[in-house]
């Protein structure tokens, strides 16, 4: 019981030291990503111990009630780990999440698809193992049984479907800013299509 009331004591703490907006514990109580992780121990321990209908029927009225963080029950977590805003999330089976470990809204922690996953060996793992102190950037995808190195960074908009090595960065191309033509210019090309269309040319 003491270990139980120490790992949410750090629960707390910890939202209160990665989110900004939380100024207390008290207030941490209320983030939505705790229902989620709290449910997700209870329901690991059932699935672990065979009672795996319990443990989903936990898992679904987690998401249900968390705006869609989706872990399945046999997912191992770490100490630690911030799941900020939370909407979104998916990590998967066999994926291994380590200690202090960061992850944003829309993340997944996912398989490749059922069409790969069916042909590996029974029990093989199929989802990501992620080292601690890792930060998984909004809408990261990380895909198949690869390794996420400790204090790697994942990129927000990043697919991953290979190994990180530790303290890497991983990042999606940003996006290009394109100039919108000003009024005269707009007006130069209709004149030159004008041009084209009246000179017989096209």
């Amino acid at each position: 019981m003491r270990t139980v009331i120490t790992r949410m004591r750090e629960d707390l703490s910890v939202i209160v030291a990665r989110d900004p907006s939380i100024r207390t514990r008290a207030e941490a109580l209320l983030h939505p990503a705790l229902p989620a992780l709290w449910t997700h121990r209870v329901a690991h321990v059932l699935f672990t111990r065979g009672h795996r209908h319990s443990a989903r029927l936990l898992a679904y009225l987690a998401r249900a009630c968390t705006g869609g963080i989706e872990i399945h029950p046999g997912a191992r977590l770490g100490r630690r780990v911030f799941i900020d805003h939370g909407a979104a999330v998916v990590i998967g089976e066999t994926a291994e999440v380590g200690d202090d470990v960061t992850i944003f809204h829309q993340v997944t922690l996912g398989a490749v698809g059922w069409w790969k996953d069916g042909r590996r060996e029974p029990g093989a793992r199929r989802h990501p193992v992620v080292g601690d102190r890792v930060v998984l950037g909004t809408n990261a995808i990380v895909l198949g049984p690869v390794t996420v190195g400790h204090d790697a960074l994942i990129g927000a908009g990043a697919l991953v479907l290979g190994d990180v090595p530790p303290k890497a960065r991983v990042m999606a191309p940003a996006a290009e800013i394109v100039s919108r033509p000003s009024a005269a210019d707009r007006e130069d090309a209709d004149q030159l299509l004008r041009a084209l269309a009246t000179s017989g040319c096209w």
